[in-house]
């Protein structure tokens, strides 16, 4: 019943929410260059396939830029990526990062999946994102969870089938137009849910409360 609907938006940790971190700092704790722009992609703890394979594709295409990436390539074939990075003292790759709040004020442009917790995090921090959603979601969620963003300005998208070649281009659209990232940077906060915890736990005790 619609009258029991409750949107609270999901909890994010307080390291990742309330982060302390300062951005060089972050830049720092990967050992990279606080006066380069910063690209964080992010597939999750297996790995996005499509991304992972786009960045090792286009690589070169960061240091010819300028630009510098944190690259979290997941486990599957992490031995793989973490050889196409090794030449590049640029890109830091590993298949898992712990400090993701280090990762988060480091960054300057997030490219991630669109999971429902991806992209609550990547909204708290306000990051400018390109959306790559897993085509294999159930009833292709994870699109619908980007296209809400992306119909609002607040957020671009790639689909999965185009990031080979459309990847280097979205991010390269957000590096170089200002305009566009401090625009996608408003509006990405309004989606933010600060307070998603206490929400649920104050429904939870409505509703013991009031049966």
């Amino acid at each position: 019943p619609k009258d029991k609907i409750v949107i609270t938006g999901n909890p994010i940790r307080k390291t990742i929410a309330q982060s302390t971190v300062s951005t060089s700092e972050g830049v720092s704790f990967f050992g990279l260059d606080t006066n380069k722009k910063t690209i964080l992609a992010v597939g999750g703890s297996l790995g996005a396939k499509s991304i992972n394979e786009a960045l090792a594709n286009h690589i070169d295409e960061f240091e010819k830029n300028n630009l510098q990436l944190i690259w979290q390539t997941g486990k599957s074939n992490a031995s793989e990526y973490a050889r196409a990075a090794s030449n590049y003292s640029n890109v830091y790759v590993s298949s898992f990062i712990d400090n993701m709040s280090a990762a988060y004020t480091a960054t300057d442009i997030v490219v991630s999946r669109a999971g429902a917790m991806a992209v609550a995090e990547i909204c708290i921090t306000g990051k400018p994102c390109v959306f790559v959603p897993y085509p294999l979601a159930a009833e292709d969620h994870q699109t619908y969870n980007a296209m809400t963003l992306v119909n609002e300005g607040a957020a671009l998208m790639v689909a999965d089938n185009a990031v080979n070649e459309k990847l280097m281009s979205n991010i390269m659209q957000l590096v170089q137009d200002k305009q566009l990232t401090d625009s996608i940077q408003n509006k990405i906060k309004h989606f933010a849910m600060l307070n998603a915890d206490t929400m649920i736990a104050a429904s939870i005790i409505k509703n013991v409360q009031e049966n």
